[in-house]
């Protein structure tokens, strides 16, 4: 009988990540500003982590809009507008998302101020972000397997959704919690008399104030798309679950050195992390067995 497997991987690994996300929840209960007194330090190196290791995880998206185009050209000429248009759609939504968090800085390394600079380097730094995800939908192109088009459409359609339900709901969460961030706590005179559990909720005081956008991580959320990689392993040509384990443990050390920056950046607190990570990971998860499931590959 086959053992049960959640997301290309054995369900052991789901329940692994979910209680550690559990466990550091209850820990960051407590000692969430005690933990970060100690970690948050901003480098250099810290920060370029921040602004550029999220690229990895927007990599999944031309990577799912590939499955959907291998897989709707798969099952005949008539799907092939549907792919073409699928294709080019999730590679936009990898740009837009790198430009919309990460932009600003790479728009200062082609220097460009707004307002002053002209509109043509503005352009550039677009094209960077093209030219940075162009090799990820050929590559997958030539890896993916189009044995079974219905799994390969389910596995790019469940990376595109959740990626983008995942996104909206910790936007939700956000003005709902408002919780201070610990950068703005530690401008102030008394940073402790200020800081609020993630319980402690304030719905809609953020508003447009990202000083008050601390809970859940929205960064944890980006890279816990990660996740999804034994899924993309799982539909390649020479796939086993050996290589699957390696894609989730591999995404394990990529979340944990993450979410390790959004403390040591001071920019979140542990219960923060924990709660982004596991709110998209338990998203990707159902959504990906809703649709792997009619493909009798779940």
């Amino acid at each position: 009988m086959k053992k049960k497997s959640i997301m290309a991987v054995p369900a052991v690994c789901f329940w692994a990540v979910v209680a550690a996300c559990l466990l550091g929840i209850i820990v960051g209960s407590f000692y969430d500003f005690s933990i970060n007194v100690v970690l948050a330090n901003k480098t250099d190196l810290g920060a370029f982590f921040a602004t550029y290791g999220s690229y990895f995880s927007y990599c999944l998206y031309p990577a799912a809009g590939a499955c959907l185009f291998v897989g709707l050209r798969k099952k005949g000429e008539r799907f092939r507008p549907l792919a073409n248009t699928l294709l080019i759609l999730s590679f936009f939504m990898a740009v837009y998302y790198s430009n919309n968090y990460n932009g600003k800085s790479v728009r200062a390394l082609f220097g460009y101020t707004a307002g002053e600079s002209s509109p043509i380097l503005s352009v550039l730094s677009w094209l960077f972000w093209v030219v940075m995800y162009s090799w990820v939908p050929f590559m997958m192109i030539r890896l993916l397997d189009d044995k079974n088009p219905d799994k390969l459409i389910a596995v790019g359609a469940a990376i595109l959704i959740s990626g983008i339900a995942a996104d909206n709901v910790n936007l939700w969460l956000k003005q709902l919690a408002s919780r201070p961030r610990y950068k703005y706590l530690i401008t102030l005179e008394d940073p402790k008399s200020q800081f609020r559990s993630w319980w402690q909720m304030v719905p809609n005081l953020a508003g447009s104030d990202d000083n008050f956008k601390s809970w859940p991580s929205g960064n944890m959320t980006i890279a816990s798309m990660m996740f999804s990689l034994p899924m993309l392993a799982d539909v390649t040509k020479k796939r086993s679950g050996r290589k699957n384990l390696f894609c989730f443990f591999a995404a394990c050390v990529f979340v944990l050195i993450y979410g390790y920056n959004r403390i040591h950046m001071t920019n979140h607190f542990l219960t923060d992390v924990c709660f982004g990570t596991l709110i998209t990971y338990l998203i990707y998860a159902a959504v990906s067995q809703a649709f792997l499931s009619t493909t009798g590959k779940g």
